[in-house]
């Protein structure tokens, strides 16, 4: 027997809305991959007003696609479909354009959190827009806001999105072993949201499960004294993550799936999601992240340092 599969809320006449839907998911993996410059210092105030207008854009899409369902006028509806795609198209080069202008070469503080957590609000609440976005047109139009919003909280469409999105952003950020460990285990956290609502009790026992797999995998940098400094704040924030991550899971299944319960399940996800875009964002240009602790956090740049100028072989 099969691992039983959390509704994917998809009937054939949604086929075009899933093309977008993974076309805006793989759009977000590029923007957030052109605010990371290469050379680690702070991405440009115009990468992040595109960046930025690019999500935004992609939002504006989602609820105009929404307000097909919503508004019985169909014509209307897919005029506004026209005029978000439009925007997509104008409006995001534009104000990159007039950024080169007002801002020049200038870049974002480095010690803020104010663009990354704008972003990482952006990038969560497209993907709640998409789970709204396949609730609505896959279940009922006609269902109450709350409803609503605790169905596409709960959705693949936006969990199984966000994880997507944060995989590689764990794989490409410059973070120590126990740092990379705490993103791949919440990536973890939100491909096992869906089953919390679908089968409360499996979904609620899974991520109880995943919180212990997870410490005890970090105990070992833990004792050998690699949770100082930011990797102790990191390992408090990650237990304070789990821990209201599993109490929600586990309310969940004790009340059978009440629609409160799933809501704040749904919101506290959420939350730590946006948390996680952030940290990772701002983790490429942390300050202090100088280029000796890079070397030593990549194993190809470690190895690179360590052998030192090129030269001439040693003769044998």
């Amino acid at each position: 027997m099969g691992l039983p599969l959390p509704p994917f809320d998809v009937n054939g006449l949604l086929a075009p809305f899933v093309i977008v839907a993974v076309s805006m998911v793989a759009v977000t993996i590029v923007v957030l991959g052109l605010v990371r410059p290469s050379d680690r210092k702070a991405p440009l105030v115009t990468q992040m007003l595109l960046a930025v207008a690019v999500v935004g854009g992609g939002s504006l899409l989602l609820l105009a696609l929404l307000f097909v369902f919503l508004d019985p006028n169909g014509t209307s509806a897919w005029t506004w479909v026209l005029l978000a795609f439009n925007f997509m198209m104008m409006v995001p080069v534009g104000l990159w354009f007039v950024g080169h202008i007002v801002f020049r070469d200038r870049r974002i503080v480095p010690g803020s959190w104010v663009w990354p957590v704008g972003l990482g609000v952006a990038v969560t609440g497209s993907e709640v827009l998409m789970g709204l976005l396949f609730v609505i047109g896959g279940v009922s139009a006609s269902a109450s806001v709350g409803t609503a919003f605790t169905l596409g909280l709960s959705s693949v469409w936006f969990f199984w999105s966000m994880a997507t999105v944060m995989a590689p952003q764990v794989a490409w950020a410059p973070l120590s072993p126990l740092g990379r460990a705490a993103g791949w285990a919440l990536v973890a956290a939100a491909g096992i949201g869906p089953w919390v609502r679908a089968y409360p009790l499996v979904g609620g026992i899974a991520m109880s499960a995943l919180m212990v797999a997870a410490f005890v995998a970090l105990l070992r940098p833990i004792a050998r004294g690699g949770a100082a400094g930011a990797d102790g704040r990191l390992l408090l924030a990650l237990a304070g993550a789990f821990l209201g991550m599993s109490s929600a899971g586990l309310a969940v299944a004790a009340t059978g799936g009440s629609e409160p319960a799933v809501l704040a399940f749904g919101a506290v996800m959420a939350f730590v999601m946006i948390g996680e875009v952030s940290y990772l964002l701002r983790r490429t240009y942390a300050p202090g992240l100088s280029a000796s602790r890079l070397a030593a956090l990549s194993p190809s740049r470690g190895a690179e340092a360590s052998a030192g100028p090129a030269g001439p072989a040693p003769e044998s």
